[in-house]
Parts: C-alpha cells; sequence; structure tokens
C-alpha cells in the first residue's frame, strides 16, 4: 500500500480543498465583475437610453460575460489537478454543466441583440444585418462556425437527448465544443471593442485565452501523452468475479509514480478491442500498491460488455488518477462504506487503504444474489478489524434502500440502531444513482453534516 502522509491529519487536505474551491469561485466572480465594469465605464449604462444603442450595449454585455464563462467552462473540464482534486470530477461536471448553459444562452443573447441593434433596432433589416456581419467583419464566419459547434454540444448535452445517446457517442460530439471555443476565439480578439479599448482589458483577455489553451493541451493531451509513455500499461489478468462481472488487473513500469489513492478512478482505453479510442471510467476495486492495478467492472454498456474478451499482453492507456472519494476528503478518524452492487468497487478499495484502527470503519454492503469481493471483505476484518454489514435482497419498497431484514423499522431506525454514531463518521457512498439519493436522505436524517457525506457519480 501506498503511504499517504496526509492521512495521519485527517481534515487537513479537506481544509486545503475547501480553500481551493472558495478562490476558485471568488476568481470567476472577479473576473465577471471586472468585465461588467469595463462595460459601464465604457458607456455602457448611459446606451441603454436609446433603442438601438441599448441593444448594441446589451449585446456587448452578454458577449463579455459569456466568453467569461466559456472559458471557465473550458478550464473546469481541463483536468487540471487542484481544480480536480478540490471539486472532483462530479461537481466540476455539475459546474460545468450550468455554466456551459448559462454562458451558451448569454451567447445567442448576445448574437441577437447585437445583430439587431446594429440593425438600427428593426426587426425587419437584421437577417440582412447578421449577413453583412457575417460577410465584412473579421473572423465572423469563423464565429458563425464555431457557434454551430457550440449549438451541437449544448443540444447534445440537453437531458431528453442524453438518455437517446449512447455514453462513448455523446462524448464524441461534446468534444466539438472545444473547437466551438476556438473558433470563436479570431472574433472576439480581433473586432470586440471591449477587448481592445485599453492595454489592460487586451492583456486580460489574452491571458485568459492563453491559460485556457493552456490548460487543455498540458492537462487533457501533454500529461497522458508522458504518464501513458512512462508507465506502459498492460492487461495482466482478467478474472470473472460473478455473473456478468470481471475484474482487470493492469500492470506496468513505476506506478508508484502515479500518485493513485485508494476509491479514486482513471478513464481506460484498452487497445485491440472495438471501441478503444472511447474512454470510459472505472473506479479501482483494490487499494494500489505500486506494482499492479484492479478494476472490477459490471458488463453492462457498449465499452464494458467486452472487458472479458481482453487477453493478457493488451496495451492499456489511462488518464487520471481522478476523484475525491479517497482519504483526501475524511475529515475525522472513523468512517463508514456504504454501497450497493457494484458501486461497492471502490468502498473495497478504501476498506483496504485507508488508515483506521480496528472498529473504527464499517462496510455496509447491499446486493441482490451475488456478493461482491466476500473472502476479500473477510480477510480485512480479520487482519484490521473491519466492520461488516451485508444486506442481501431486493428491496422491501421503491421508497427503501434495504432489504427484508430490518422486519418493521423503517430505514432511519434501522442505520442508528446498526451504526449509532453513523452521524460522527465520514461516510462514502457509491451506488446506483435512485438508491444512492435514498440513503442520502437517511444521511441528513440521521443528522449527518453535508460535509462529511462523499460520493462521486459518473453521471454524464
Amino acid at each position: 500500500m501506498i503511504d499517504v502522509p496526509a492521512a495521519v491529519l485527517p481534515g487537513r487536505r479537506a481544509r486545503i480543498d475547501s480553500t481551493v474551491r472558495s478562490g476558485a469561485l471568488v476568481a470567476l466572480w472577479l473576473s465577471l465583475l471586472l468585465v461588467t465594469y469595463w462595460w459601464v465605464a465604457g458607456g455602457g449604462v448611459q446606451e441603454l437610453g436609446g433603442w438601438a444603442t441599448g441593444l448594441t450595449s446589451v449585446g456587448r454585455l452578454t458577449g463579455l460575460l459569456a466568453a467569461v464563462l466559456l472559458l471557465a467552462q473550458v478550464v473546469l473540464m481541463a483536468r487540471v489537478p487542484v481544480l480536480e482534486a478540490a471539486f472532483g470530477q462530479d461537481r466540476l461536471a455539475q459546474l460545468h454543466r450550468l455554466i456551459g448553459f448559462t454562458s451558451f444562452n448569454l451567447m445567442i443573447a448576445h448574437l441577437v441583440t447585437i445583430t439587431w441593434g446594429y440593425a438600427a433596432g428593426e426587426w425587419t433589416k437584421t437577417p440582412a444585418t447578421l449577413w453583412d456581419l457575417t460577410v465584412d467583419y473579421p473572423g465572423m464566419l469563423l464565429a458563425v462556425a464555431g457557434t454551430a459547434c457550440l449549438c451541437l454540444s449544448v443540444l447534445t448535452s440537453i437531458k431528453a437527448a442524453r438518455r437517446r445517446m449512447r455514453y462513448e457517442s455523446w462524448h464524441l460530439l461534446h468534444l466539438y465544443a472545444y473547437l466551438g471555443v476556438g473558433l470563436a476565439l479570431p472574433h472576439q480578439l480581433w473586432t470586440g471593442q471591449e477587448f481592445l479599448a485599453s492595454s489592460g482589458r487586451t492583456v486580460f483577455w489574452w491571458t485568459a485565452w492563453s491559460v485556457a489553451a493552456a490548460t487543455i493541451l498540458v492537462y487533457r493531451i501533454g500529461v497522458p501523452v508522458v504518464r501513458n509513455a512512462r508507465h506502459r500499461l498492460r492487461v495482466t489478468n482478467v478474472v470473472r468475479e460473478a455473473d456478468g462481472v470481471v475484474s482487470v488487473y493492469v500492470g506496468g513500469r513505476q506506478l508508484d509514480r502515479l500518485r493513485t489513492e485508494a476509491g479514486q478512478f482513471f478513464s481506460w482505453r484498452f487497445l485491440g478491442r472495438p471501441g478503444w479510442t472511447r474512454a470510459n471510467p472505472y473506479s479501482l476495486s483494490a487499494a494500489p500498491d505500486g506494482r499492479s492495478l484492479r478494476i472490477t467492472v459490471q458488463e453492462a454498456g457498449d465499452a464494458s460488455a467486452t472487458l472479458s474478451a481482453v487477453r493478457p499482453g493488451a496495451r492499456v492507456l489511462v488518464e487520471g488518477p481522478f476523484g475525491r472519494l479517497s482519504d483526501r476528503a475524511r475529515t475525522g478518524r472513523k468512517i463508514a462504506l456504504i454501497g450497493a452492487g457494484v458501486g461497492i468497487t471502490p468502498l473495497r478499495a478504501l476498506a483496504e487503504g485507508l488508515d483506521y484502527a480496528p472498529g473504527d470503519a464499517v462496510l455496509v454492503q447491499r446486493f441482490t444474489d451475488q456478493q461482491l469481493f466476500r473472502s476479500e471483505l473477510q480477510r480485512l476484518h480479520h487482519q484490521r478489524g473491519l466492520l461488516l454489514l451485508t444486506l442481501p435482497g431486493h428491496r422491501r419498497s421503491p421508497g427503501s434502500w434495504l432489504g427484508a431484514g430490518p422486519g418493521e423499522l423503517d430505514d432511519l431506525q434501522a442505520l442508528r440502531y446498526w451504526i449509532p454514531d453513523i452521524a460522527e463518521r465520514d461516510v462514502y457512498l457509491c451506488g446506483p444513482d435512485a438508491w444512492t439519493q435514498l440513503v442520502q436522505r437517511t444521511l441528513t436524517a440521521a443528522g449527518l453534516p453535508a460535509e462529511r457525506l462523499h460520493l462521486e457519480t459518473f453521471k454524464w
């Protein structure tokens, strides 16, 4: 097991991450306030007094705000280590989605109002004005192409559309957002008045664009290339754990330099099989030991269904490690690990990798028919004093996350009976989304503070 020095000081890294989150949000708001100030200083408020000038002024403001948010969402998903460690990918994805839709709406408002204003506020002249702007202004043709790419990305991110798409298809289409941002750059820097009005503004915008581009080049491209070249990962074994569930063991060179912690996940590509160009996120199911990595996957989607056919020796490409479902989020001494189905995989790694005294850690495992890692968990029980609570069978009702075992006790009473001090523990939670929400509701009712609940989802 790899030693993590901060593990002996629960809460230290959690406090650092809280500071990073606050700092990132403050930086975003200050950027929005700064460009708004520049808009005001440039006469934006006074121009609101006229119809045509007001439309143009609103168009300038919405364009400025859209540009800031557009760059912010790019940085959020660039996998910058300090942000990824502080937020976790699921929270970053939520922020990315919120900021992305907001920036898109502002971009559309910018396009409509600025064109309408240039058409002297006459709606009938707007189509012709839009054509003239597109053809005559530098960079506008590229901006139109960029807008089309962003529209494609946004439309496929609407929940109704996503439900009808495979993850792999959605991920590929979503990459067009980067192309859209890149194509919008020439228009904004060549013709935008707010970008060129002073040297300070020019420096701000060029710096913002450069930072966003650098994060993509370094963390989305450079770091993965270097890591895969260094570690040269290959499959060493494939083991069937249960019906429809397989474990894949991966070895390589200098794996201790990956700085991986139990509970984290990687994005995986297994070469030599269909769909290898698309990465899929899988959590580690064993604590990293510096010599090998293991994932355990349920054969469900297009990618996971072919993992049992992967042969030893196959080359593996990874991005990561990612995730806050690790010792990093821990705030205290006692822990509870609650998982269902294949969601037990990161919790099994945590049960092995976290630092705890006998009796300070309890693992609650829900399963319908097959208990994963039974012998491994029993070994941890005997060797490290991990307390085990197994909850087999189907859920007793749609509104309960438990089986029939507790009898007449409701979910909250049962949880408090099994773990009386649940509100004083750090709780790591992983499982199907609907089931996880029920557990969250019970934990909240039990008095668990929000900062002590740690979960991570791969929803897209």
